[in-house]
């Protein structure tokens, strides 16, 4: 393998594995209350935060994680993981009156892009709250303008709110995964 990656399972699905094998990663799924001592003993390239069920708001020890390790290796987020990233930057996270379960057109702000996207998520980050940290919005969903997707350039750090692994669902934003790729490569060169 060409990159180590630690997986922290929140409810992680195989898919995402599969995705990261097949662009030269080795995965180590890490239970969601793994200690950063016992993370870093994998001399990890990357961290990769799962999607998963739950109000992410009680998995402080995830947070804590990202707010360690952020600007020292590249963090990617899916779903439960997108939210514990913004919380790990001051922002805020609540329950949304429906969620988003199915499918959702979503827009790339940097590229115009819009993919569809498979949704499963009953928690949203609040747009207001990430003013004044170092995140800025990557990705909106069209039909009700809630942030789909975050970034902090600076610190290699982001996430989406849909599940770009495409299983089940369209297979439109697994390019996530290509750019989480390159984020490790930069990190090994620099």
């Amino acid at each position: 393998p060409k990159y180590n990656v630690i997986a922290i399972d929140c409810g992680i699905k195989h898919s995402i594995i599969s995705q990261f094998n097949s662009r030269g990663c080795n995965v180590t799924v890490v239970p969601y209350n793994t200690t950063l001592d016992e993370i870093m003993a994998f001399n990890p390239d990357g961290i990769f935060i799962s999607n998963g069920p739950g109000n992410p708001n009680e998995l402080t020890e995830v947070v804590e994680i990202i707010k360690a390790v952020k600007g020292k290796i590249p963090v990617f987020g899916i779903s439960l993981g997108m939210e514990l990233i913004a919380l790990a930057y001051g922002a805020e996270c609540r329950k949304m009156k429906c969620g988003h379960h199915g499918g959702a057109a979503v827009r790339s702000l940097e590229s115009g892009r819009i993919d569809m996207t498979a949704q499963n998520h009953s928690y949203e980050v609040v747009a207001e709250s990430l003013e004044g940290t170092n995140l800025t919005i990557t990705h909106v969903n069209i039909p009700d303008s809630s942030i789909e997707g975050v970034e902090c350039v600076e610190d290699k750090v982001y996430g989406v709110q849909f599940h770009p692994e495409s299983a089940p669902g369209p297979q439109d934003s697994t390019y996530l995964f290509d750019k989480f790729i390159k984020l490790m490569e930069e990190k090994q060169n620099a």
